[in-house]
């Protein structure tokens, strides 16, 4: 299958899990997809070819989120209020259950309060239309236990993708004093050949070959005749 057939598959896996929070639906804004609630939007999504990007509110897990490679704060200042967009090459590297816990924690942070009362305290899984409405305890508890478990994932991401991002730099650096050392060989090679030149006796000029004259012999003996 393509790669583009399969970011349209995960696309249409998180507009899905979107959509079952209550009162959610969607518009298509400047012509990108805009999951809502109360005609406020908790979620941006967009395809283009094989790429996915989004944009969730994580008043919660915004700084966790933030340490991975593939996110940024969401541009038009939108990352000053804990908004964060996140941007993929290819299906393989969405991590689903780490963006289902954001969409969870953007649309707790978005929905009135009325509508996240009936949520129940299942962390990231689907609300779906046979849960029972739960008491606003247990909805704070829920947004609560949500975030805790939305950062988590988003931690147990970046712990490997540290690693390796450190281990790029050491390669690059190890590299790059390899480069250094090379290029500093160089340079002393071409400065003992220039002392050698500059110690190196200056040539005298050849003598006239026997039965030739020299021109300046010849301009004093005419001077003098």
């Amino acid at each position: 299958m393509p790669a583009e057939n399969e970011t349209q598959k995960v696309e249409a896996v998180l507009r899905e899990h979107a959509m079952s929070y209550p009162g959610a639906h969607e518009d298509f804004p400047w012509g990108h997809r805009a999951l809502k609630v109360n005609d406020k939007t908790f979620l941006f999504m967009t395809v283009d070819g094989a790429k996915l990007n989004l944009s969730a509110k994580l008043p919660d897990s915004k700084d966790a989120a933030l340490t991975l490679p593939f996110t940024e704060p969401t541009e038009y200042g939108l990352g000053k209020s804990g908004w964060v967009s996140a941007h993929f090459d290819s299906a393989a590297q969405v991590p689903v259950p780490v963006i289902k816990a954001w969409i969870d924690e953007s649309y707790r942070a978005i929905a009135p309060k009325k509508l996240v009362a009936q949520l129940p305290e299942r962390g990231t899984a689907v609300p779906g239309p046979a849960s029972r409405p739960a008491s606003r305890p247990a909805a704070k508890s829920a947004a609560k236990s949500a975030a805790r478990r939305g950062a988590a994932a988003t931690r147990s991401v970046a712990a490997p993708v540290k690693k390796a991002a450190k281990k790029a730099v050491a390669q690059v650096k190890s590299a790059a004093k390899k480069t250094v050392a090379r290029v500093k060989t160089a340079a002393k090679k071409v400065v003992k050949k220039a002392q050698a030149v500059k110690k190196a006796p200056a040539r005298k000029a050849p003598a006239p070959a026997r039965g030739k004259r020299n021109p300046t012999d010849q301009l004093k003996r005419a001077r003098r005749s």
